[in-house]
């Protein structure tokens, strides 16, 4: 295949623009119809071939969409479920490696054992972004979505280190399986390690900077940085040093400024859609170029159908006994977790779609290990088949299945709660700022903090000589300030849920941004 030209790229991006804002348009699921759409093309006589380079995808695309989910995901909500996003982001990605590499040497008898664990690595992880986005739009609970995204978020870094072991292996190389485990966790140790540096540092760094456009200067930096920082100069996990860079600074991001956040959340929403678009009509884009690679029969056919089969079964056989073998046996983790709703399990096992970094690992495989073709196709199989197979009827589980949690009405309960708190915080601020301000602005500040008090309730159901505009605005702000830290500080204290914080913030932001208009 030959490298993507400049036209050819930007012929690709803007193809895969217009594809996704149809979708939106028609209500679909862009991501899934980006790879149909793409597979289409692909066998269309004189659309020229685009190779993926994993270069590429490793290094410019995956560490600014993994910033980008780590910026929007809830530190408070990752830790409080630790313990079930490691079993599913280490645990079924090392169960799925070793259950799909002795599938594929059962269907592949030609095939060295160490070359079949390459193909289970690579097919090991899933990437949430089509699923997350189906979750969302259907009203998935807020625990199932916080383990999707935790997942994903992490099992990059495990399926990658086992691809690297397992390419040594293949090609000869083979560690002894200490040497594997101490190799894991050192780069595991070492990514979060330049993660957490890498995120004090920004954050240091964006307090200083006191504008806007320069902090999401930065901003777009920081993924680049951080996963060049740790895998080219210290050779440790750099998936997993983005995630936690990302973390650590979303995790901050209320405190910033209001420009600062208005303008990163329009500039990362931007740099989602126009990243995930180039990948998924790249997924797509490929199969024609690697049906051409390999001598398709039926042989290879059943071979990948088994493969693909194996990686979705996993999943099943894994989250089960995950899910409630250690609730039962313990009776600490019964008291502190609740027992996970059966339809939440099945929903997260079928959730299982392959994506971007099954792509780049086939992609990088050296061409060296015995049976990389079939490898590279079967790794195609599994993406697109769960792509179209799972994403497509995922939205069909979730309403059949039909559970619905309460966490829109407990959040909406917070918010009213919080929001009396914030309103009543701006208005003891309001009197400690006011000197000689007319009446008539204080009592609208007053009116407006408490209108603002209300709203939420009634959601549920029921220098020199300051002018006055100029006054009104200068102790709006205070007020605004005033309402922002109370927020905060119950977002701290987990009386409300990030999601909660966010929407309010957006709402404050909003309010602070029209009020700074010249």
């Amino acid at each position: 295949m030959s490298d993507m030209h400049g036209p050819e790229l930007l012929l690709l991006l803007l193809g895969a623009l217009v594809v996704t804002s149809i979708a939106r348009r028609l209500n679909w699921s862009a991501p899934l119809v980006l790879v149909a759409v793409g597979l289409v093309v692909s066998f269309i006589p004189g659309v020229p071939e685009f190779e993926l380079d994993p270069h590429l995808i490793l290094v410019l695309v995956l560490p600014p969409l993994l910033y980008s989910a780590a910026l929007d995901s809830s530190y408070l909500n990752i830790r409080a479920n630790l313990r079930p996003i490691g079993l599913l982001a280490v645990g079924l990605v090392l169960f799925t490696t070793f259950v799909v590499g002795v599938t594929a040497k059962l269907v592949f008898p030609e095939l060295p054992f160490a070359a079949a664990l390459v193909l289970g690595a690579v097919v090991a992880p899933p990437d949430a972004v089509a699923a997350v986005a189906i979750g969302r739009k259907l009203g998935l609970q807020r625990r199932a979505m916080t383990l999707l995204v935790g997942e994903s978020l992490i099992n990059d870094a495990t399926a990658l280190t086992a691809f690297k072991v397992a390419v040594a292996a293949a090609a000869g190389a083979a560690m002894h399986p200490a040497e594997s485990v101490g190799m894991f966790l050192l780069v595991t140790a070492g990514g979060i390690a330049i993660g957490l540096l890498v995120g004090v540092l920004v954050r240091f760094l964006r307090k200083r900077l006191c504008e806007g456009v320069l902090e999401s200067a930065l901003g777009l930096l920081v993924p680049f940085g951080a996963y060049l920082l740790a895998e080219e100069a210290a050779h440790v996990s750099g998936v997993l040093a983005v995630v936690v860079a990302g973390l650590y600074v979303g995790h901050h991001s209320p405190r910033g400024t209001y420009t600062t956040r208005l303008q990163d959340a329009a500039v990362w929403r931007s740099v989602d859609v126009l990243l995930e678009s180039f990948v998924f009509a790249l997924i797509g884009l490929q199969v024609s170029a690697i049906i051409s690679d390999v001598d398709l029969d039926v042989t290879l056919l059943l071979g990948a159908g088994a493969v693909l089969l194996a990686t979705i079964l996993a999943r099943f056989v894994w989250m089960y006994p995950a899910s409630y073998v250690p609730l039962y046996l313990s009776k600490r983790l019964r008291e502190r977790e609740r027992w996970p709703h059966l339809g939440q399990v099945t929903v997260i096992a079928w959730a299982g779609m392959r994506g971007v970094v099954t792509l780049a690992a086939a992609a990088a495989i050296p061409q060296d290990v015995p049976g990389r073709e079939i490898i590279v196709f079967c790794a195609f199989v599994v993406t697109v088949s769960t792509l179209l197979l799972q994403g497509t009827t995922l939205p069909w589980m979730i309403n059949k299945i039909g559970f619905e949690g309460d966490d829109a009405r407990k959040d909406a309960l917070a918010e009213a709660q919080i929001q009396h708190r914030a309103a009543q915080a701006a208005v003891d601020r309001l009197d400690q700022e006011i000197e000689d301000v007319p009446d008539h602005v204080r009592d609208q500040l007053r009116a407006l903090a408490e209108h603002r008090g209300n709203a939420a309730w009634e959601r549920l159901g029921r220098q020199e000589e300051e002018s006055p505009a100029a006054a009104y605005r200068r102790l709006r702000r205070v007020m605004l300030s005033a309402e922002r830290d109370e927020f905060i500080k119950a977002r701290d204290a987990g009386e409300i849920d990030d999601e909660v914080l966010f929407r309010v913030l957006r709402e404050l932001d909003l309010e602070e941004a029209a009020l700074s208009r010249e």
